[in-house]
């Protein structure tokens, strides 16, 4: 005689913590005071400050996180900052 066959539990889902959607200002350093939002119709990704009232925008793909618009903020913001260095 054979033995039941024991079914298998399946493996427990691991769950993603969610990224940040706010964070700190390059140019006022308030502390999560920068908004990320993405437009999926139009494809654009806007970051904006609500102390300072800048703003950057670029264009988004559909894996595009808050994340980053706001890293490709800050390296505009060096690469920025690096030309005006190299043109004194």
């Amino acid at each position: 005689m054979g033995k039941r066959k024991s079914r298998a539990k399946p493996a427990p889902k691991k769950r993603m913590d969610k990224l940040d959607s706010f964070f700190s200002c390059p140019f006022c350093n308030h502390g999560s005071s920068v908004e990320c939002r993405i437009d999926m119709k139009n494809m654009i990704g806007e970051a904006i400050c609500r102390i300072c009232q800048e703003s950057f925008s670029t264009t988004v793909t559909a894996l595009t996180e808050p994340i980053d618009i706001y890293s490709e903020w800050i390296d505009e913001c060096e690469r920025v900052n690096n030309l005006e260095d190299y043109g004194d």
